[in-house]
């Protein structure tokens, strides 16, 4: 019964949604340049959430698969949307990750953990590696997620890098069985052609 509740509120998202197909060259808030060659669907869910700070991309639905992007995030700015609701007394409200001038790369990797986390999920960080994204020097980093909504196991992978004080970030989660290894290629295949313009 909770499989077919989490279906039924992921279909009633889609509905409120805007989704447009992403193709060729695309430019990520004026600064982070990718071409696309396996077309990505892009959503906008325009009740609540179009003050994002990233795009969001998917193959097969975002409850299946997500690909998200960031460009230019300053010091102080959240990486996510502060979430809405009800707090109850006594409860703290959920934290939210913000990027902060200097973060050495573990903190960087810990702003995204925290953000996969923000509903409840169980993320660990099972690898951390130096690495290229976008032109700079960075780190490349995957991760597990045991999704509260619906128990799925979930796998992660996420690049980062700092220019100028800005940062710049993606990350990949799908369902660790069968979609990721097979949309894997595609998200690599896109992260590789990043490059942060001006």
């Amino acid at each position: 019964m909770k499989k077919i509740l989490v279906l039924l509120l992921a279909l009633s998202l889609a509905a409120c949604s805007t989704i447009t197909k992403v193709e060729g060259d695309h430019v990520v808030n004026q600064r982070l340049a990718v071409k696309v060659t396996d077309a990505w669907n892009k959503m906008k869910y325009p009740n609540g959430n179009t003050a994002e700070p990233y795009e969001m991309w998917t193959q097969e639905g975002t409850t299946l698969d997500h690909l998200r992007l960031w460009a230019a995030i300053k010091p102080g700015q959240a990486l996510m949307a502060k979430p809405g609701g009800y707090v109850p007394a006594g409860q703290k409200e959920a934290r939210v990750p913000t990027f902060a001038a200097g973060m050495p790369a573990d903190q960087l990797v810990k702003l995204f953990e925290v953000l996969y986390s923000v509903d409840g999920s169980v993320v660990k960080v099972t690898k951390v590696e130096p690495s290229v994204f976008a032109g700079e020097k960075g780190v490349r980093f995957e991760f597990a997620v045991a999704r509260k909504s619906d128990d799925v196991q979930l796998h992660g992978v996420g690049w980062v890098c700092v220019r100028k004080d800005e940062m710049f970030a993606a990350t990949f989660v799908a369902p660790r069985l069968a979609f990721f290894p097979r949309l894997l290629p595609k998200a690599e295949a896109l992260v590789k052609t990043a490059q942060i313009k001006g």
